[in-house]
């Protein structure tokens, strides 16, 4: 008997020091045993243990306590008072903010058992280590993206100097076709004063004239097609320049105002007759923007010009009635700025606005563009400052192409790409 009783106590002792609080039900669904954590846990009078209630009793005793903290938890909890013969496991947070996992399990001869464990401290290391994989991984993201910028650089720089040194070569021949054509032109000329000196009758004379006409025709379709390739030539050097300056914070509308200013003069100088109408609507709170200036300016002008040309093309055909215009503005999008510049030229036709960023893709009659301006402003935008650039037009009324640029290096759009 006294080893009985001995052994209860080890039993019991056990029991009252288990790290989670249980309560067992006997078959009646009375309270038959419980432990001193459970009564710690749920803070239970001895009153209420004492009258061994049902698990009904209490649970509606914790209930009116508040215990559950929400009418949707109560009622979703009751229903697993109908059948205990099921196991059960949940989790709740109680009133002082722990988390409690409850489960219930029942044993062979009736009734069940009741396991209620604190996993505050383990929800908080899970929720510890979710943001720590988070922040790692947001990590390697800006990683990945730092790497991805440096390898674009270093491919750029290596397609630059590859670029330069075929430009070079291919100037310097280009330059004897260029003014060898020329001076053709001119013995033409003096072919004709010399001719007019010979005695020849008027078949003849026609056949060399004709021949003549022919030949300057041909050297002047040399002179106008080796002007385009010389001009692509000087933008292929311009696009593989080396010395970008370094990136730095910039006011984004003093870049886009230095801009327009630039532009507006060199159409100007170049066409004395040039006017256009430009407007600003430059946000004040655009502020600066982590850049490279040189290079982004280099897009706006390119922009901008394109503009210039397209609200004056149609001017042309539209008579005095119409007037050119053109209009920057600039937003603050928090982590980002955006630059549009709108025109209201003749618009892009569809199949032509999806391939206007590709190298020597132009609508220009020859010699007026290289196709090599728009190409150059999406490597900018989307490769050196991990932004993005849209166009948004409507043919026979405008085009306006819409840039959003990051405010600082360490945080690229997650969207960008040819529109």
């Amino acid at each position: 008997m006294g080893e009985l009783r001995e052994r209860q106590a080890e039993l019991r002792t056990t029991f009252d020091n288990m790290g989670d609080a249980v309560a067992m039900f006997d078959a009646a669904g009375r309270l038959a045993a419980w432990n001193h954590n459970l009564q710690e846990m749920l803070d239970l009078p001895e009153s209420l243990l004492a009258a061994r209630p049902r698990l009904a009793e209490l649970f509606h005793y914790l209930a009116a306590r508040g215990e559950f903290g929400s009418a949707d938890l109560e009622t979703q909890l009751s229903r697993s008072l109908e059948d205990t013969r099921h196991e059960m496991r949940y989790e709740r947070t109680r009133p002082d903010g722990r988390v409690v996992e409850v489960r219930r399990n029942p044993v062979p001869d009736g009734g069940f058992v009741m396991i209620y464990a604190d996993i505050t401290e383990r929800k908080r290391a899970e929720e510890a280590i979710g943001a720590a994989r988070d922040a790692a991984e947001a990590a390697l993201r800006d990683l990945q993206a730092a790497q991805d910028r440096l390898v674009q650089t270093e491919k750029l720089a290596s397609l630059g100097q590859l670029t330069a040194g075929i430009a070079h070569e291919i100037k310097n021949p280009l330059n004897f076709v260029n003014n060898f054509s020329s001076v053709s032109v001119e013995l033409i000329d003096e072919l004709h004063e010399a001719l007019g000196r010979v005695t020849l009758d008027d078949n003849a004379r026609t056949e060399i004239t004709e021949l003549a006409d022919t030949l300057r025709a041909n050297l002047g379709k040399i002179v106008q097609h080796g002007k385009r390739a010389d001009s692509i030539v000087k933008n292929m050097l311009q696009h593989s320049r080396q010395g970008s300056g370094e990136r730095r914070p910039a006011d984004i509308n003093a870049i886009v105002e230095e801009s327009l200013n630039l532009a507006y003069h060199g159409a100007r100088a170049e066409k004395p007759g040039f006017n256009i109408t430009v407007e600003r609507y430059l946000d004040p709170t655009a502020e600066t923007v982590e850049l490279y200036p040189q290079e982004i300016t280099r897009v706006f002008l390119n922009l901008i010009s394109n503009g210039f040309y397209a609200a004056t093309k149609r001017k042309e055909g539209a008579g005095d009635g119409f007037e050119p215009r053109l209009s920057a503005a600039t937003r603050n999008l928090g982590s980002a700025v955006e630059i549009r510049f709108r025109d209201n030229g003749a618009g892009i036709p569809a199949e032509v606005k999806e391939n206007i960023f590709n190298p020597f893709f132009t609508t220009k009659p020859a010699g007026e563009g290289t196709g090599l301006g728009l190409s150059i402003c999406h490597d900018i935008i989307v490769k050196q400052h991990g932004g993005r650039i849209d166009v948004d037009t409507e043919p026979g009324a405008f085009t306006e192409f819409i840039i959003t640029l990051p405010r600082t290096a360490t945080a690229p759009l997650q969207t960008g790409g040819k529109s």
